[in-house]
């Protein structure tokens, strides 16, 4: 098993550690820094064994006939995170290809 993400979803990561600490939500940057790396190590390590559903038409701009699986990290008990991905087989290895990512707060009104 492999998790690969695009690099637009990498480079939504590495804006997403600099969106934490200026809006403030994180004091620190490292701590920002920390939260996003926990998100990702979360997703690249679980990915395969977490339960997940077909995503909907609406996030097909993403990728076609997607799935999404659902996250939470750190303590923070008011976000949800979707990976929004697809599956390959590869010599025999089965490729877990992320997409997307977003949260409760901008996506769970259309999951």
């Amino acid at each position: 098993m492999k998790v690969i993400a695009l690099p637009e979803v990498q480079q939504y990561l590495k804006k997403l550690k600099k969106i934490f600490f200026e809006k403030e939500y994180f004091g620190f940057e490292d701590t920002a820094q920390k939260y996003v790396d926990e998100l990702f190590n979360d997703i690249v390590t679980t990915l395969s064994i977490r339960p997940h559903r077909p995503a909907p038409k609406r996030f097909d701009k993403y990728g076609k006939n997607m799935k999404y699986a659902i996250f939470r990290a750190g303590k923070n008990k008011r976000t949800t995170w979707y990976a929004f991905f697809k599956t390959y087989q590869e010599h025999g290895e089965t490729i877990y290809l992320v997409c997307y990512i977003a949260n409760n707060h901008s996506v769970a009104q259309y999951l």
